[in-house]
């Protein structure tokens, strides 16, 4: 245990992340889903922007985004690990 570590008499205290128990397929399928809310998201912001921002950097990242098609990934099945996923 090094001092520097305690030098103000306070332990360090760190803590873990839980395990993350959800199959690689089960994580694709909920970060997809997230994507697609997020997308969603976004457009209803772009399309509620005021006109006065209609042709700011910000309205063009809000379309950039708005513009990705999401689909090819949505048609993806992820590979299955040996029997493990």
């Amino acid at each position: 245990m090094s001092t520097a570590a305690h030098a103000d008499g306070v332990p360090k205290v760190r803590y873990r992340r839980p395990a993350d128990r959800r199959s690689r397929p089960q994580r694709w399928r909920d970060a997809l889903t997230e994507l697609v809310t997020l997308q969603e998201e976004y457009r209803t912001w772009l399309d509620t922007l005021p006109p006065s921002l209609a042709d700011s950097a910000m309205a063009d990242a809000l379309r950039t985004v708005c513009d990705l098609d999401l689909s090819a990934l949505e048609s993806v099945e992820p590979p299955r690990g040996f029997g493990r996923d």
